[in-house]
């Protein structure tokens, strides 16, 4: 079975974007694993938001990617891109079970959240970023029930960046 990845990066005081919507001050002096990661899926699963800005420039920043957008205000979507309306849980849980690479869950804070707090994530990698921002997006957010995860591994860089892997505790 296929696993749902929430890759993020996140800010020390646990924001994923600035109080415009802002994500500048994500590090990009270095690759950081994203090569790596690009290997292990095939498709992308987002929320209209994190759909509008991948769509603002010209060019396709995921070429050979599926892109699975979840959204109400949206009608229309450029291909690869498919458009999700229904229930979250059915269509995560129908993508994880269809033949391919794993899934990863892209953002933004709502969709990522949802997913967290309907127990579709199988594992989460924090880019965890040091610095604060102060009045921006918490990733955490929407949560309303308790969840406990098993570190797996950690991975430091010279930046200050460190990542943490997590997996679901079953």
């Amino acid at each position: 079975m296929r696993k749902l990845i929430l890759n993020i990066a996140i800010s020390l005081d646990g924001c994923i974007e600035g109080p415009n919507g802002e994500f500048d001050w994500c590090f990009t002096d270095q690759d950081y694993g994203m090569t790596q990661f690009m290997k292990q899926i095939d498709t992308l699963l987002m929320g209209r938001k994190s759909y509008e800005v991948l769509t603002s420039s010209s060019t396709d920043p995921f070429p050979g990617k599926e892109l699975v957008v979840f959204s109400r205000r949206l009608r229309n979507l450029e291909p690869p891109a498919r458009l999700h309306q229904g229930n979250l849980k059915h269509t995560v849980t129908q993508l994880k079970i269809q033949p391919g690479k794993d899934i990863w869950l892209f953002g933004g804070a709502d969709i990522a959240g949802q997913c967290l707090d309907l127990g579709l994530v199988d594992e989460m990698q924090l880019a965890v970023h040091p610095l604060f921002i102060g009045n921006g997006k918490s990733l955490f957010r929407l949560l309303n029930r308790r969840r406990n995860w098993k570190l797996s591994e950690t991975k430091r860089f010279d930046s200050g960046l460190i990542q943490l892997f997590y997996r679901k505790d079953q």
